[in-house]
């Protein structure tokens, strides 16, 4: 089933209609409607191709609506050879676009988990935030996303997950900052009632940024 053809608002609180995906001509006849309202001209040599150009695109950016997490995160592995401490990963790359201006917003995520007696291949985590990222987001919500995926499907002991980005929604418009960061985390399970794993976290952090 097409996530985005089915897709219903479900976390808007209203009881609304399933969402139709547009033919790729309609969204393509979108584009040039919106370089007619920023005062160009579509048939304009230049932006002739845009349209096709920019659908495309949005088909890369926004590919999380049709990928599942879960299924990434079903093949376990429960032979963990006696293993019980950290499984970090740092430096995932975070391609996003926040909800609000459909505008990037670009950084890095820090995924842990602490196993019980699953792990799953380290590729997969990487995936599973790429999935959520490649979505219209906030980086509050995905951060949460993350963490309930990972804990739903492996029954960690614990999970922490921090992401630091920039937002271009800050930087190219509105207040116009640049160089600001912002970091969003989530704790669960030891990471969230251990100070000293929450801490250690936290320092791979810090190593992972030198």
């Amino acid at each position: 089933m097409d996530a985005i053809t089915e897709r219903t608002l479900a976390t808007s609180g209203l009881d609304l209609e399933p969402v139709k995906r547009p033919s790729r001509e309609e969204a393509m006849e979108a584009v040039r409607t919106l370089i007619a309202w920023a005062g160009d001209d579509p048939r304009r040599e230049g932006v002739l191709d845009t349209p096709k150009r920019v659908v495309d695109a949005y088909g890369e950016w926004f590919e999380g609506y049709t990928a599942d997490p879960g299924k990434e995160l079903s093949r376990i592995f429960e032979d963990v050879q006696g293993y019980d401490d950290i499984v970090f990963l740092k430096d995932i790359e975070v391609e996003s676009h926040c909800e609000h201006h459909m505008a990037p917003f670009l950084g890095k995520a820090y995924v842990a988990y602490m196993p019980t007696n699953r792990v799953v291949g380290i590729s997969k985590l990487a995936r599973v935030v790429e999935i959520f990222a490649k979505r219209l987001q906030t980086q509050e919500t995905m951060t949460q996303q993350i963490a309930d995926a990972i804990c739903d499907s492996l029954k960690p002991a614990g999970v922490a997950i921090l992401i630091d980005a920039e937002h271009q929604c800050m930087t190219t418009r509105g207040v116009h900052h640049r160089n600001v960061s912002t970091i969003t985390t989530q704790f669960r399970g030891v990471f969230k009632t251990d100070a000293s794993l929450r801490d250690r976290f936290l320092g791979f952090v810090e190593m992972g940024k030198r």
